[in-house]
Protein backbone atom coordinates (compact mmCIF):
# COMPACT_ATOMS: atom_id res chain seq x y z
CA UNK A 1 0.00 0.00 0.00
CA UNK A 2 1.33 3.36 -0.92
CA UNK A 3 1.93 6.47 1.60
CA UNK A 4 -1.31 8.43 -0.65
CA UNK A 5 -3.82 5.05 -0.65
CA UNK A 6 -2.87 4.76 3.10
CA UNK A 7 -3.49 8.04 4.23
CA UNK A 8 -6.72 8.22 2.90
CA UNK A 9 -7.86 4.65 4.25
CA UNK A 10 -6.10 5.88 7.70
CA UNK A 11 -7.66 9.63 8.01
CA UNK A 12 -10.37 9.35 5.56
CA UNK A 13 -12.69 11.70 7.68
CA UNK A 14 -10.21 14.33 6.17
CA UNK A 15 -10.84 13.64 3.13
CA UNK A 16 -14.65 12.89 3.09
CA UNK A 17 -15.67 16.16 2.30
CA UNK A 18 -13.92 16.14 -1.44
CA UNK A 19 -15.23 12.92 -1.57
CA UNK A 20 -18.61 13.56 -1.53
CA UNK A 21 -18.65 16.96 -3.13
CA UNK A 22 -16.81 14.85 -6.34
CA UNK A 23 -19.55 12.44 -5.97
CA UNK A 24 -22.77 14.56 -5.97
CA UNK A 25 -20.75 16.85 -8.72
CA UNK A 26 -20.49 13.21 -10.82
CA UNK A 27 -23.99 12.79 -9.82
CA UNK A 28 -25.53 16.21 -11.19
CA UNK A 29 -24.59 14.94 -14.38
CA UNK A 30 -25.34 11.75 -14.44
CA UNK A 31 -29.06 12.28 -13.30
CA UNK A 32 -29.78 14.83 -16.14
CA UNK A 33 -28.35 12.39 -18.82
CA UNK A 34 -30.34 9.61 -17.19
CA UNK A 35 -33.98 10.97 -17.55
CA UNK A 36 -33.02 12.56 -20.90
CA UNK A 37 -31.78 8.95 -21.69
CA UNK A 38 -34.96 7.69 -20.65
CA UNK A 39 -36.61 10.23 -22.23
CA UNK A 40 -35.48 8.74 -25.23
CA UNK A 41 -35.68 4.85 -24.52
CA UNK A 42 -39.23 4.94 -23.54
CA UNK A 43 -40.32 6.78 -26.51
CA UNK A 44 -38.35 4.15 -28.32
CA UNK A 45 -38.52 1.29 -26.40
CA UNK A 46 -41.02 -1.04 -28.21
CA UNK A 47 -39.04 -0.61 -31.58
CA UNK A 48 -35.33 -1.05 -29.22
CA UNK A 49 -37.13 -4.29 -27.96
CA UNK A 50 -38.31 -6.03 -31.06
CA UNK A 51 -36.89 -8.81 -32.97
CA UNK A 52 -35.92 -6.71 -36.06
CA UNK A 53 -32.39 -6.43 -37.21
CA UNK A 54 -32.45 -3.45 -39.51
CA UNK A 55 -35.30 -0.39 -39.34
CA UNK A 56 -35.72 1.27 -42.42
CA UNK A 57 -36.65 5.25 -42.56
CA UNK A 58 -37.61 8.07 -44.97
CA UNK A 59 -34.30 9.58 -46.25
CA UNK A 60 -34.16 12.83 -44.84
CA UNK A 61 -34.60 11.22 -41.05
CA UNK A 62 -31.21 10.71 -39.21
CA UNK A 63 -33.03 9.86 -36.04
CA UNK A 64 -36.44 8.97 -34.53
CA UNK A 65 -36.20 12.36 -32.79
CA UNK A 66 -35.33 14.57 -35.76
CA UNK A 67 -37.50 16.35 -37.71
CA UNK A 68 -38.35 15.08 -41.40
CA UNK A 69 -40.80 12.51 -42.50
CA UNK A 70 -42.88 10.36 -41.03
CA UNK A 71 -43.73 8.13 -43.27
CA UNK A 72 -42.86 5.44 -46.39
CA UNK A 73 -44.55 4.67 -49.57
CA UNK A 74 -46.58 0.98 -49.13
CA UNK A 75 -44.45 -0.14 -52.18
CA UNK A 76 -41.20 0.04 -50.21
CA UNK A 77 -42.16 -3.09 -48.00
CA UNK A 78 -41.85 -5.56 -51.39
CA UNK A 79 -38.58 -3.75 -52.46
CA UNK A 80 -37.09 -5.06 -49.07
CA UNK A 81 -38.21 -8.64 -49.41
CA UNK A 82 -36.08 -8.78 -52.87
CA UNK A 83 -32.89 -9.75 -50.65
CA UNK A 84 -32.61 -13.25 -49.93
CA UNK A 85 -31.68 -12.36 -46.03
CA UNK A 86 -34.38 -11.16 -45.65
CA UNK A 87 -37.54 -12.86 -43.56
CA UNK A 88 -39.96 -10.66 -42.37
CA UNK A 89 -41.21 -6.95 -43.01
CA UNK A 90 -43.22 -5.14 -41.18
CA UNK A 91 -44.55 -1.34 -40.72
CA UNK A 92 -44.29 0.06 -37.19
CA UNK A 93 -47.16 2.49 -37.32
CA UNK A 94 -48.84 4.89 -34.15
CA UNK A 95 -50.35 8.16 -33.81
CA UNK A 96 -51.64 10.26 -31.06
CA UNK A 97 -54.90 10.52 -29.86
CA UNK A 98 -57.21 11.50 -26.95
CA UNK A 99 -58.01 8.96 -24.08
CA UNK A 100 -60.92 9.63 -21.60
CA UNK A 101 -61.16 7.27 -18.50
CA UNK A 102 -64.84 5.69 -17.55
CA UNK A 103 -64.98 6.71 -14.07
CA UNK A 104 -67.63 5.63 -11.83
CA UNK A 105 -69.87 7.97 -9.76
CA UNK A 106 -67.05 9.13 -7.20
CA UNK A 107 -64.38 8.54 -9.68
CA UNK A 108 -61.81 10.82 -11.26
CA UNK A 109 -62.00 12.22 -14.91
CA UNK A 110 -58.90 12.00 -16.90
CA UNK A 111 -58.69 13.15 -20.17
CA UNK A 112 -55.00 13.39 -22.03
CA UNK A 113 -53.29 12.57 -25.62
CA UNK A 114 -51.81 9.97 -25.20
CA UNK A 115 -49.14 7.83 -28.03
CA UNK A 116 -50.35 5.08 -29.68
CA UNK A 117 -47.67 2.05 -30.61
CA UNK A 118 -48.81 -1.19 -32.35
CA UNK A 119 -47.42 -4.40 -32.08
CA UNK A 120 -48.29 -7.69 -34.20
CA UNK A 121 -49.09 -10.05 -31.65
CA UNK A 122 -48.32 -13.14 -33.56
CA UNK A 123 -45.48 -15.72 -31.99
CA UNK A 124 -42.43 -14.66 -33.41
CA UNK A 125 -43.58 -11.66 -35.28
CA UNK A 126 -41.07 -8.81 -35.97
CA UNK A 127 -42.90 -6.19 -34.18
CA UNK A 128 -43.03 -8.02 -30.70
CA UNK A 129 -41.39 -7.06 -28.35
CA UNK A 130 -38.81 -10.01 -26.82
CA UNK A 131 -39.75 -9.01 -22.89
CA UNK A 132 -43.50 -9.27 -23.76
CA UNK A 133 -45.20 -11.91 -21.89
CA UNK A 134 -47.23 -15.04 -23.65
CA UNK A 135 -50.27 -13.75 -21.35
CA UNK A 136 -49.57 -10.20 -22.76
CA UNK A 137 -49.60 -11.48 -26.55
CA UNK A 138 -52.62 -13.10 -26.32
CA UNK A 139 -54.61 -10.44 -24.45
CA UNK A 140 -53.64 -8.07 -27.05
CA UNK A 141 -55.08 -10.33 -29.80
CA UNK A 142 -58.56 -9.79 -28.35
CA UNK A 143 -60.21 -6.42 -30.40
CA UNK A 144 -60.08 -3.25 -28.64
CA UNK A 145 -57.77 -4.70 -26.06
CA UNK A 146 -54.71 -2.46 -25.14
CA UNK A 147 -51.62 -2.97 -22.44
CA UNK A 148 -50.13 0.18 -20.79
CA UNK A 149 -46.88 0.29 -18.39
CA UNK A 150 -47.83 -0.08 -14.73
CA UNK A 151 -46.75 3.13 -13.25
CA UNK A 152 -49.32 5.08 -15.95
CA UNK A 153 -52.25 3.56 -14.53
CA UNK A 154 -53.20 6.48 -12.25
CA UNK A 155 -52.19 8.94 -14.61
CA UNK A 156 -54.82 7.23 -17.06
CA UNK A 157 -57.05 7.14 -14.02
CA UNK A 158 -57.85 3.26 -14.82
CA UNK A 159 -56.77 -0.11 -13.74
CA UNK A 160 -56.33 -3.56 -14.98
CA UNK A 161 -60.02 -4.59 -17.12
CA UNK A 162 -61.23 -0.90 -17.04
CA UNK A 163 -62.61 0.71 -19.59
CA UNK A 164 -61.83 4.16 -21.49
CA UNK A 165 -62.05 5.60 -24.81
CA UNK A 166 -59.73 6.21 -27.03
CA UNK A 167 -60.07 8.03 -30.55
CA UNK A 168 -63.80 7.89 -30.00
CA UNK A 169 -63.83 4.11 -29.36
CA UNK A 170 -64.09 2.20 -26.60
CA UNK A 171 -61.15 0.11 -25.31
CA UNK A 172 -60.42 -1.90 -22.67
CA UNK A 173 -56.99 -2.41 -20.39
CA UNK A 174 -56.67 -6.07 -21.04
CA UNK A 175 -52.63 -5.90 -19.98
CA UNK A 176 -50.02 -4.31 -18.16
CA UNK A 177 -46.04 -3.88 -18.97
CA UNK A 178 -43.31 -3.25 -17.35
CA UNK A 179 -39.89 -0.87 -18.44
CA UNK A 180 -42.35 1.51 -20.62
CA UNK A 181 -42.51 4.42 -18.26
CA UNK A 182 -42.76 7.20 -20.37
CA UNK A 183 -42.94 10.89 -18.55
CA UNK A 184 -43.36 12.76 -21.40
CA UNK A 185 -46.36 11.08 -23.00
CA UNK A 186 -48.27 8.02 -21.90
CA UNK A 187 -48.22 4.87 -24.20
CA UNK A 188 -50.81 2.88 -25.23
CA UNK A 189 -49.99 -0.48 -26.55
CA UNK A 190 -52.08 -2.49 -29.34
CA UNK A 191 -52.21 -4.85 -31.94
CA UNK A 192 -51.96 -3.65 -35.69
CA UNK A 193 -55.96 -4.88 -36.23
CA UNK A 194 -56.95 -2.50 -33.25
CA UNK A 195 -54.92 -0.01 -34.41
CA UNK A 196 -56.78 0.32 -37.60
CA UNK A 197 -60.24 -0.22 -36.04
CA UNK A 198 -59.81 2.91 -34.07
CA UNK A 199 -59.28 4.63 -37.33
CA UNK A 200 -55.69 6.13 -36.64
CA UNK A 201 -53.40 3.59 -38.67
CA UNK A 202 -51.52 3.78 -41.67
CA UNK A 203 -53.13 5.93 -44.41
CA UNK A 204 -52.91 7.52 -47.81
CA UNK A 205 -50.44 4.74 -49.78
CA UNK A 206 -47.79 5.55 -46.55
CA UNK A 207 -46.82 3.52 -43.85
CA UNK A 208 -44.24 4.28 -40.77
CA UNK A 209 -40.64 2.77 -40.82
CA UNK A 210 -40.34 -0.95 -41.45
CA UNK A 211 -38.98 -3.30 -39.05
CA UNK A 212 -37.24 -5.85 -40.83
CA UNK A 213 -36.13 -9.45 -39.37
CA UNK A 214 -33.13 -10.96 -41.37
CA UNK A 215 -32.64 -15.03 -41.73
CA UNK A 216 -28.97 -14.50 -40.26
CA UNK A 217 -28.87 -11.52 -37.85
CA UNK A 218 -24.91 -11.98 -38.23
CA UNK A 219 -25.67 -10.58 -41.71
CA UNK A 220 -27.33 -6.78 -40.68
CA UNK A 221 -24.17 -4.68 -41.83
CA UNK A 222 -23.85 -6.63 -45.17
CA UNK A 223 -27.83 -6.81 -45.47
CA UNK A 224 -28.09 -3.12 -44.71
CA UNK A 225 -25.54 -1.60 -46.64
CA UNK A 226 -27.11 -4.03 -49.60
CA UNK A 227 -30.20 -2.41 -49.18
CA UNK A 228 -29.11 0.97 -49.00
CA UNK A 229 -27.37 0.32 -52.47
CA UNK A 230 -30.82 -0.17 -54.14
CA UNK A 231 -32.36 2.30 -52.23
CA UNK A 232 -32.32 5.44 -54.89
CA UNK A 233 -32.93 7.80 -52.50
CA UNK A 234 -36.25 6.15 -51.36
CA UNK A 235 -35.08 5.15 -48.25
CA UNK A 236 -32.23 4.99 -45.68
CA UNK A 237 -31.73 1.10 -44.06
CA UNK A 238 -30.59 1.74 -40.62
CA UNK A 239 -28.95 -1.31 -38.43
CA UNK A 240 -30.80 -1.05 -34.84
CA UNK A 241 -27.56 -0.37 -32.89
CA UNK A 242 -26.87 2.43 -35.22
CA UNK A 243 -30.28 4.09 -35.54
CA UNK A 244 -29.93 3.77 -31.38
CA UNK A 245 -26.75 5.57 -31.18
CA UNK A 246 -28.19 8.57 -33.93
CA UNK A 247 -31.04 8.64 -31.13
CA UNK A 248 -28.61 9.34 -28.58
CA UNK A 249 -26.89 12.05 -30.62
CA UNK A 250 -29.79 13.94 -31.87
CA UNK A 251 -30.88 14.34 -27.85
CA UNK A 252 -28.02 15.79 -27.03
CA UNK A 253 -27.50 18.18 -30.57
CA UNK A 254 -31.10 18.71 -28.97
CA UNK A 255 -30.85 23.05 -27.95
CA UNK A 256 -32.22 22.76 -24.67
CA UNK A 257 -31.01 19.67 -23.42
CA UNK A 258 -27.31 20.25 -25.08
CA UNK A 259 -27.26 23.69 -22.70
CA UNK A 260 -28.72 22.11 -19.75
CA UNK A 261 -25.55 19.44 -20.07
CA UNK A 262 -22.99 21.71 -21.29
CA UNK A 263 -24.30 24.16 -17.94
CA UNK A 264 -24.31 21.48 -15.35
CA UNK A 265 -20.67 20.35 -16.58
CA UNK A 266 -19.42 23.23 -15.62
CA UNK A 267 -21.22 24.08 -12.90
CA UNK A 268 -19.75 20.11 -11.56
CA UNK A 269 -16.38 21.70 -12.08
CA UNK A 270 -16.66 24.21 -10.76
CA UNK A 271 -18.10 22.87 -7.54
CA UNK A 272 -15.66 19.54 -7.96
CA UNK A 273 -12.45 21.71 -8.32
CA UNK A 274 -13.63 24.38 -5.51
CA UNK A 275 -14.43 22.32 -2.77
CA UNK A 276 -11.46 19.59 -3.12
CA UNK A 277 -8.89 21.54 -3.69
CA UNK A 278 -9.52 23.10 -0.18
CA UNK A 279 -10.36 19.96 1.33
CA UNK A 280 -6.59 18.64 -0.26
CA UNK A 281 -4.94 21.66 0.76
CA UNK A 282 -6.74 21.67 4.40
CA UNK A 283 -5.51 18.30 5.52
CA UNK A 284 -1.89 19.00 3.44
CA UNK A 285 -1.53 21.85 6.42
CA UNK A 286 -2.97 19.66 9.02
CA UNK A 287 -0.06 16.89 7.98
CA UNK A 288 2.52 19.90 7.42
CA UNK A 289 4.84 18.18 10.16
CA UNK A 290 4.47 15.05 9.22
CA UNK A 291 5.47 16.41 5.34
CA UNK A 292 7.96 18.11 7.14
CA UNK A 293 9.65 15.35 8.64
CA UNK A 294 9.72 12.90 5.73
CA UNK A 295 11.61 16.24 4.02
CA UNK A 296 14.07 15.81 6.75
CA UNK A 297 14.74 12.34 6.11
CA UNK A 298 15.65 12.88 2.84
CA UNK A 299 12.43 12.80 0.79
CA UNK A 300 12.46 15.23 -2.23
CA UNK A 301 9.85 17.48 -2.67
CA UNK A 302 8.91 15.85 -6.10
CA UNK A 303 8.09 13.08 -4.56
CA UNK A 304 5.87 14.84 -1.98
CA UNK A 305 4.13 16.04 -5.02
CA UNK A 306 4.00 12.97 -6.54
CA UNK A 307 2.73 11.51 -2.99
CA UNK A 308 -0.21 14.79 -3.03
CA UNK A 309 -1.20 14.12 -7.09
CA UNK A 310 -1.44 10.26 -5.97
CA UNK A 311 -3.69 11.49 -3.03
CA UNK A 312 -6.22 13.17 -5.50
CA UNK A 313 -6.22 9.91 -7.84
CA UNK A 314 -7.25 7.94 -5.06
CA UNK A 315 -10.02 10.86 -3.67
CA UNK A 316 -11.65 10.21 -7.47
CA UNK A 317 -11.52 6.94 -7.39
CA UNK A 318 -13.44 6.80 -3.95
CA UNK A 319 -15.65 9.58 -5.63
CA UNK A 320 -16.12 7.19 -7.91
CA UNK A 321 -17.47 4.74 -5.84
CA UNK A 322 -19.71 6.66 -4.12
CA UNK A 323 -21.18 8.17 -7.16
CA UNK A 324 -22.43 4.55 -8.28
CA UNK A 325 -23.91 4.45 -5.31
CA UNK A 326 -25.80 7.50 -5.31
CA UNK A 327 -26.48 7.04 -9.24
CA UNK A 328 -28.18 3.66 -8.32
CA UNK A 329 -30.41 4.92 -5.36
CA UNK A 330 -31.79 7.86 -7.76
CA UNK A 331 -32.11 5.34 -10.69
CA UNK A 332 -34.02 2.79 -8.41
CA UNK A 333 -36.44 6.30 -6.72
CA UNK A 334 -36.69 6.41 -10.58
CA UNK A 335 -37.71 3.58 -11.48
CA UNK A 336 -40.73 3.14 -8.57
CA UNK A 337 -41.68 6.82 -9.43
CA UNK A 338 -42.14 5.73 -12.80
CA UNK A 339 -39.50 7.85 -13.80
CA UNK A 340 -37.60 6.13 -16.33
CA UNK A 341 -33.67 6.13 -16.47
CA UNK A 342 -30.94 5.33 -18.68
CA UNK A 343 -27.54 5.55 -18.41
CA UNK A 344 -25.22 4.99 -22.00
CA UNK A 345 -21.44 3.57 -21.30
CA UNK A 346 -20.61 6.48 -23.48
CA UNK A 347 -21.46 8.85 -20.44
CA UNK A 348 -21.02 7.09 -17.95
CA UNK A 349 -17.18 6.52 -19.07
CA UNK A 350 -17.32 10.51 -19.70
CA UNK A 351 -18.55 11.28 -16.39
CA UNK A 352 -15.71 9.08 -15.26
CA UNK A 353 -12.99 10.64 -16.81
CA UNK A 354 -14.19 14.03 -16.04
CA UNK A 355 -14.14 13.32 -12.41
CA UNK A 356 -10.91 11.99 -12.36
CA UNK A 357 -9.13 15.05 -14.12
CA UNK A 358 -11.31 17.57 -11.57
CA UNK A 359 -9.54 15.52 -8.56
CA UNK A 360 -6.14 15.73 -10.37
CA UNK A 361 -6.52 19.47 -11.43
CA UNK A 362 -8.03 19.67 -7.35
CA UNK A 363 -4.52 18.00 -6.40
CA UNK A 364 -2.37 20.20 -8.82
CA UNK A 365 -3.72 23.27 -6.94
CA UNK A 366 -3.28 22.38 -3.12
CA UNK A 367 -0.09 21.29 -3.97
CA UNK A 368 0.98 24.80 -2.48
CA UNK A 369 0.70 23.55 0.91
CA UNK A 370 3.38 21.84 0.94
CA UNK A 371 5.43 25.04 0.92
CA UNK A 372 4.72 24.83 4.39
CA UNK A 373 6.41 21.85 4.90
CA UNK A 374 10.10 22.49 5.60
CA UNK A 375 11.96 20.79 8.15
CA UNK A 376 13.27 23.94 10.15
CA UNK A 377 9.81 24.07 11.25
CA UNK A 378 10.04 20.75 13.27
CA UNK A 379 12.29 22.75 15.79
CA UNK A 380 9.20 24.97 16.15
Amino acid sequence: MTLALATLVFEWRRYLAAIIALAFSGLLVLAQVGIFTGILQSVTATLDRSRAQIVIMPPRRDSLLEAGPTGLPERVAPQIYLNPQVAEVASFDGARAAWNNLPGPTGRKVTQYVAMRMVDPRPGAVSLPIDYSEAVRVALMEPFAVAVDRTALNRLGVKLGDRATLAGRTVHVAALLDGYADIDRVTVVMSRDTLRMLGVGARDGRTGPLLVALKNPAAAEKVRDELNAIANGTYVAWTRQDLARANEGALVRHQIIGVMLAFSAALSLLIGVGVTSQTLRGAILANVKEFASLRALGVSMASLRFTVLELSFWVGVAALGATAVFTWLVAHVGGMAGVPMGFPLVWVGSVAGLMLVVALVSGLMAMGGLAKAQPADLLR
